[in-house]
């Protein structure tokens, strides 16, 4: 009797439309993702808190701290109305009815499971705050990347801590959110997957939830399944998606010694209907804030179900990816005469992909890494990342022990023409657009002579570069070099 007087009590978020939605963490998943539901959804007041001053202080600024395209336009459609980004985290908490925990899970870097196991400090922070303030009870929807059953862990915490008429319900529904074209996901997305529990509980929450999504999201796209399942497809999506760009990207290493052209390959394969062209871009490596991290803890996850085959299966993949890095570092110092000490080399590119400022696990800090350990002066330019995003990456105590050899290394230009000037050789580390229309004819007459270009992303033309006089190196192929011949004449 007292829990069915509990569940029907008004404003009850179990039987009553949400009202009020609070997302915990300010970062790439819940702020573009609580702007898109607030866009879309008029009637509900959507609260976006975190702890940083900073960011929120931008989030409510013209200069928001995520550059993706379209987010400016649906933030200042609803910021003010029913979007607000707010550090009172405790008065947002309480007046919610649906809670989005977003916060950051980065891999462990020290104790139990370093360096694959995800750190939850940040999640069960969230959860323990969550059942210190409410005084009402919420549905609480786990959305940062987490291991399989961290939504039970998140349970436990919530009704460990349990106030009298008060109740916590927890769901999983992770984000499948690619950087560069997270609005074009959120608003037209291949699947919402929602898991909740198989109670009368569960399953009415998961039908709240879904009905959020189905503002503008059709039915059948939102999947629901029990928690587990979801929280395992998260990393089973991302795993399978590094698994690809890994594959290739070993082939790749085959075509530059055979002589194949790994383009011309991974086009073959993926008109294949059962394999697909998708993720088969052969590059200098992948990067952002999931794959690796979501790998690893699969990797953790199947060492601690006792799968160690499974474990090393996965680790592969990891180990591919950092070998495409070296390799790659490999060949620019090879062809720079076995040496880059105290030689200018321009980095294009420093975000892991274009159309984003996100730099977590991006390809160029471990080249950039590489060859700062060989002396080289590097020129760093990219058009979304800032200086000190750029230093920050490059000093992190997991790759640097020497910061001041940084400083003294690395100059970031915000002018790319300034960046390629005296330049003994360009490495293309971000496939930016802007990058294929550049005047590569004046970057030539200003660089050193042989001047080198090596396109870690594949995305310019090679034979045209090569007719300019430059040596052009790549993934996967061999590009035939011009041979330069002067008049002479023979004395007798």
């Amino acid at each position: 009797m007292e829990y069915y007087v509990q569940i029907h009590q008004r404003n009850d978020p179990f039987i009553m439309p949400i009202k009020r939605i609070c997302c915990m963490g300010a970062g790439y998943v819940g702020g573009p993702t609580c702007s898109v539901i607030a866009q879309q959804c008029p009637e509900i007041i959507v609260t976006v808190v975190d702890l940083s001053i900073t960011r929120i202080a931008q989030w409510n600024s013209n200069n928001l701290p995520i550059f993706e395209p379209g987010l400016d336009e649906v933030v200042s459609e609803c910021r003010g109305r029913n979007l607000f980004f707010s550090n009172d985290i405790d008065k947002a908490v309480t007046e919610a009815d649906l809670i989005f925990i977003s916060v950051n899970t980065p891999t462990k870097t020290f104790g139990l499971g370093k360096g694959r196991a995800p750190d939850l400090k940040y999640i069960e922070a969230a959860a323990r705050r969550i059942a210190t303030v409410s005084q009402s009870s919420k549905i609480v929807v786990e959305k940062s990347t987490v291991p399989v059953r961290a939504a039970e862990s998140i349970t436990n915490i919530l009704r460990a801590n349990l106030k009298p008429g008060i109740k916590f319900t927890v769901l999983s529904n992770p984000e499948f959110l690619a950087e560069g074209t997270a609005i074009r996901d959120l608003l037209n997305p291949d699947r919402v997957l929602i898991g909740g529990e198989k109670t009368e509980e569960g399953q009415r929450a998961v039908k709240l939830l879904g009905s959020i999504y189905e503002h503008w999201i059709p039915q059948e796209k939102i999947i629901t399944m029990n928690t587990w399942s979801s929280e395992l497809s998260k990393l089973a999506a991302n795993a399978f998606l590094a698994q690809r760009i890994s594959s290739i990207n070993a082939m790749s290493a085959v075509c530059e010694i055979t002589g194949a052209d790994v383009s011309e390959v991974a086009n073959a394969i993926g008109t294949d209907s059962r394999i697909g062209p998708k993720f088969l871009q052969a590059s200098v490596g992948f990067g952002g804030s999931c794959f690796q991290k979501d790998v690893l803890n699969l990797v953790y996850l199947c060492e601690c179900l006792n799968l160690p085959e499974v474990a090393e299966y996965w680790q592969q993949v990891i180990q591919i990816n950092e070998w495409q890095r070296r390799r790659f570092a490999s060949r620019i110092i090879e062809a720079l005469f076995n040496t880059v000490t105290n030689k200018k080399i321009a980095i294009l590119g420093f975000a892991f992909k274009k159309d984003t400022g996100d730099t977590r696990e991006s390809a160029s800090i471990y080249v950039s890494k590489y060859l700062l350990e060989e002396g080289a002066n590097l020129t760093i330019y990219d058009p979304k990342v800032e200086h000190d995003q750029i230093i920050c990456e490059l000093t992190h105590p997991s790759l640097c022990d020497d910061p001041e050899r940084v400083n003294k290394l690395v100059t970031v230009e915000s002018d790319v023409y300034t960046a390629t000037e005296n330049a003994h050789c360009i490495v293309i580390g971000t496939e930016w657009d802007m990058f294929k229309s550049l005047d590569f004819q004046r970057i030539y007459n200003n660089m050193m002579k042989p001047a080198f270009i090596f396109d870690g992303r594949m995305i310019l033309n090679h034979e045209k570069l090569v007719e300019m006089g430059f040596h052009v190196e790549t993934i996967g192929k061999r590009i035939a070099r011009k041979e330069i011949t002067r008049p002479f004449a023979l004395t007798m």
